[in-house]
């Protein structure tokens, strides 16, 4: 005979609530809400103009040293034509993902002109460079792989390392040497075969420092790994016909990343090499395969960009010299300037938060946008002022801005 047992709610044991959005109380937040109310949040700043060495913001003209418009592309009127033109043809949107119906002959031309500039085999267009990061390491590192990165990766790769099914080793930031004894120890610890793939940023975005690429591959040939190099911010600026950061080393590594919201001025992503390798993501990568194809805008302005950065050497070398300019003239006036004089990244160690914070708020006032980069976007006790030059700054923007620079430097001490 089968006894049924009633029960009633109030037979359960309570169990003590814990709300999902208690998280959200958090100091971090606390502390975001305070600069907010001093007038010091840096951060979801409207801009009433376009991306120009100088830009409208709070109703006046200030020089803009925080923009990744490298090459000055985003106002040239043949990119806008050329996204114009993509409307016209194509409308406002794909309304699908690459895989259905959204792939336009915008992106084989995109593609094509991507692989003819790299010298790769083959090319991947993403609608952003994140997913781009995000869709290669989930697809390709499985199980029992492993995926190294340098401590000072972009976000983008480290999602991308925690979303696949491997293993997440890090490295010291720009030392070969301790890729090596990771990829050493890896080899001898691990249970069952697998494979290893390395990445790390071409140049580093806050920093501003460039990896030792060349170094760094030939650990990965000593241990048979596969080497990825994002090129986001070298991508039209350093390398013959500005190739990036691996072309200036005179190596070729197995992957290629770029974006196009840097140098190319538009939106999207991109991944390069071997044929068998980017047919495989075609069908193989989730990100690709359930997102919205970029705009026809986006690409067709990537796409005039493309051909500018390619063949106009003059615009890179007005970017170098700039950011000559910057970082000499900062270092004269006795701020900490960090990375290297041939990058269009010129960061300035500050320290603190609030003191980062204060000295973005007095460098706009004086008419100067910068960065405020403090954790996590650096480590803790490195808040910095990222500035970024580009080839559409004339030497006397940068001489107006250090004129801004030191301004403060004697208000704040």
């Amino acid at each position: 005979m089968l006894v049924v047992e009633a029960w009633t709610h109030a037979d359960i044991a309570p169990v003590a609530a814990v709300d999902l959005f208690d998280k959200c109380d958090s100091p971090r937040l606390l502390e975001y809400r305070a600069a907010e109310q001093l007038g010091l949040l840096p951060y979801y700043r409207e801009m009433a103009s376009q991306s120009g060495p100088v830009v409208m913001h709070e109703d006046k003209p200030v020089i803009m040293l925080g923009s990744n418009n490298y090459l000055g592309l985003t106002g040239d009127e043949r990119v806008k034509q050329a996204a114009i033109d993509a409307i016209d043809r194509y409308g406002t949107g794909c309304t699908g993902s690459r895989l259905m119906n959204g792939t336009l002959q915008l992106h084989r031309e995109l593609e094509d002109a991507l692989s003819d500039w790299l010298q790769v085999e083959s090319c991947l267009v993403f609608s952003t460079g994140y997913m781009v990061n995000l869709g290669l390491i989930a697809t390709l590192v499985e199980a029992n792989d492993a995926v190294f990165l340098d401590s000072a990766a972009h976000a983008s790769l480290i999602d991308g390392a925690r979303m696949s099914a491997g293993a997440l080793r890090s490295f010291r930031h720009n030392l070969p040497s301790s890729l090596r004894h990771r990829l050493r120890t890896w080899h001898e610890k691990r249970e069952h075969p697998g494979a290893a793939l390395v990445a790390v940023d071409g140049i580093y975005s806050m920093e501003g420092d460039v990896a030792p690429v060349a170094e760094f591959a030939a650990v990965c040939a000593e241990f048979g790994a596969r080497f990825l190099v994002d090129e986001a911010h070298a991508l039209g600026v350093l390398g013959p016909d500005g190739r990036g950061t691996a072309a200036a080393a005179g190596i070729t590594p197995d992957l290629v990343m770029g974006t196009f919201s840097k140098s190319l001025a538009s939106c999207g992503g991109f991944i390069a090499g071997p044929k068998a390798v980017i047919d495989y993501l075609r069908i193989a990568c989730r990100v690709m395969l359930f997102t919205a194809a970029g705009v026809p805008a986006a690409l067709g302005a990537a796409l005039a960009a493309v051909r500018i950065a390619q063949s106009d050497g003059d615009r890179r070398g007005l970017v170098l010299e700039r950011a000559r300019q910057l970082h000499a003239g900062l270092a004269a006036l006795g701020y900490q300037v960090g990375g290297v004089p041939q990058g269009p990244i010129v960061p300035v160690h500050i320290g603190e938060d609030w003191d980062a914070g204060r000295t973005w708020r007095n460098l706009l006032d004086h008419g100067v946008y910068t960065n405020c980069a403090v954790p996590p976007a650096v480590a803790p006790g490195r808040a910095l002022l990222r500035t970024s030059v580009m080839a559409t700054h004339t030497e006397e923007h940068i001489a107006e801005a250090l004129r801004a620079f030191e301004d403060v430097r004697s208000t704040l001490a």
